[in-house]
């Protein structure tokens, strides 16, 4: 008699650590759960909300823990609710977002690159964006949302020049940085030229705002970046796995069914609106996007950098930067440069680290 067939055992993977797998929908939409990395998360959104609250009770006016509770409740002295809710929220809230949009921009470019270093403010993207806003400001007298078309557009428009003089038989990703490098160079002079050329008070305010500044955004910014970030950021993530699966290689990605170019040339439009919409709204911020997704990969403990974790950390690095930039010298300062202080000794690092390999 013939033995029945019998049924292959599900063999378990051991990745090294303890995954949760999801399963919605009957099945057709499934996930990992990174225990770790949800342990992270938690971490990182306590940390973000014990920093915001600090936010809120630092000032010259300084406000007790209740009286910020009242004030958020809509109750309590006028005053207070006009200091918490009118000033210093708005601006806590643009902290959190534009810090998550930067942290999430620079992953993008890191993972496509395949670099520490692919980062939007090094290769260009950043730089470009300026320009396209400088353009607008200087020459037309746009208002935030042409403004922000014209970031938008000098982003994409530069990381097309940047992404064409790179191509040699595809891109590579240490080809891709030095051609930024030497792109955001370029435009850093333009930029430089167009506001010697511009009246002197719009040339100030100018070079003001491109030194990355929360000073003075309110509710009238907070507002319109809050729903296009609320698009951008849940759209970016949905592209997380074929992202991943980029990194293995285009022919590893295109065996498991992801069209390659069609990804990149999505995830590319995504990051560069990421970035055109923080540099419009605060000017260029700069090394956030750069530090956050290496330092979310090195508590992660993950292959490569993550969406997610990189959007936290860069909420929680710029809160805490602009917190800085306030309270800790006794003169507010704006708060890229308050970045650059700190991402330059961290671009040190990674430079020598680099140049180990």
């Amino acid at each position: 008699m013939e033995r029945p067939a019998s049924r292959p055992h599900a063999v378990k993977i051991d990745f090294g650590r303890r995954l949760a797998a999801v399963r919605l929908s009957s099945g057709r939409v499934s996930f990992r759960l990174d225990g770790r990395a949800l342990i992270l998360a938690l971490m990182l959104l306590s940390l973000i909300a014990a920093l915001a609250a600090l936010s809120l009770l630092s000032g010259k006016y300084p406000i007790a823990l209740p009286q910020v509770f009242w004030a958020l409740a809509g109750q309590g002295e006028d005053m207070v609710r006009m200091i918490v809710v009118e000033w210093r929220l708005p601006r806590v809230a643009l902290a959190i977002l534009l810090g998550a949009a930067l942290g999430m921009s620079g992953a993008i470019f890191q993972s496509l690159t395949r670099n520490p270093l692919g980062s939007p403010d090094i290769i260009g993207f950043s730089a470009g964006s300026y320009t396209g806003a400088l353009v607008v400001i200087l020459l037309f007298s746009g208002g935030t949302y042409q403004t922000a078309l014209g970031a938008l557009a000098g982003g994409i428009l530069t990381a097309t020049v940047v992404y064409l003089l790179a191509w040699r038989r595809g891109v590579q990703g240490f080809r891709l940085i030095i051609t930024g490098i030497g792109v955001a160079a370029m435009l850093s002079a333009f930029n430089a030229w167009m506001i010697r050329e511009a009246d002197l008070q719009v040339a100030m305010s100018a070079a003001i705002w491109g030194a990355g500044s929360l000073n003075g955004l309110g509710v009238e910014q907070l507002v319109p970046v809050a729903l296009v970030l609320c698009t951008l950021l849940p759209l970016t993530l949905s592209l997380s796995r074929p992202m991943r699966q980029l990194e293995l290689g285009e022919d590893v990605a295109r065996a498991s069914g992801v069209n390659a170019n069609q990804i990149r040339a999505w995830l590319m439009l995504l990051g560069v609106a990421l970035t055109a919409i923080v540099t419009a709204t605060a000017g260029p911020i700069s090394f956030i996007a750069l530090c956050a997704p290496q330092i979310a990969r090195r508590m992660t403990r993950s292959a490569g950098v993550t969406l997610m974790a990189s959007a936290l950390t860069g909420a929680l690095l710029l809160l805490a930067a602009d917190w800085a930039a306030q309270h800790v010298l006794g003169v507010q300062l704006p708060v890229g440069v308050m970045t650059v202080s700190i991402g330059g000794l961290y671009f040190l690092f990674l430079l020598m680290r680099e140049g180990r390999k």
